[in-house]
């Protein structure tokens, strides 16, 4: 008898929350509210309490032989090797389909058309080639092309 007034009670109390949130025009959170409100006399009139009950009973059984017996922590190690092992495969595949599929892609885009390669080899606007003892200064030669050889390369690695 007091599960049936605490499922009832949980239940009125879901309905009016509900209600509330409808009226401030929130349909869909409202809506929400109502099936949550539902569930306990819903679970209560098919009698899935004492089913509950039991699920959880069994399940703090489980709890307090997890702590004491150590072929529980043997089988929990074989499901976490287990586990891993999925993992681990699974990201294999993957990085070997990366791998491949640049490889078997690039054909298939066809070759890039064969043009001059952009370098900051080139004399300065003056026409006088650098000094040998120098380093190289590519920021004074840059002709403002450096960006696209780059964009190049991308578009290349992808197949484009």
């Amino acid at each position: 008898m007091l599960t049936a007034a605490v499922a009832f009670t949980l239940t009125a109390a879901g309905v009016a929350v509900a209600g509330l949130t409808a009226y401030r025009s929130r349909y869909l959170a409202a809506t929400r509210w109502f099936a949550v409100a539902l569930l306990p006399a819903g679970l209560y009139l098919t009698g899935l309490f004492p089913v509950a009950r039991t699920i959880g009973g069994e399940i703090a059984d489980w709890a307090t032989q997890l702590v004491l017996d150590p072929g529980v922590w043997i089988g929990i190690a074989l499901l976490a090797l287990s586990a891993a092992l999925l993992i681990g495969s699974r990201r294999v595949a993957r990085r070997r389909l990366k791998a491949s599929a640049p490889a078997s892609g690039a054909p298939a885009a066809g070759a890039a058309p064969s043009r001059p390669a952009v370098t900051g080899d080139r004399p300065a606007a003056g026409g006088s080639a650098k000094s040998p003892g120098r380093p190289k200064q590519t920021a004074s030669t840059d002709d403002g092309l450096g960006d696209f050889a780059d964009i190049e390369e991308i578009l290349r690695k992808r197949g484009i």
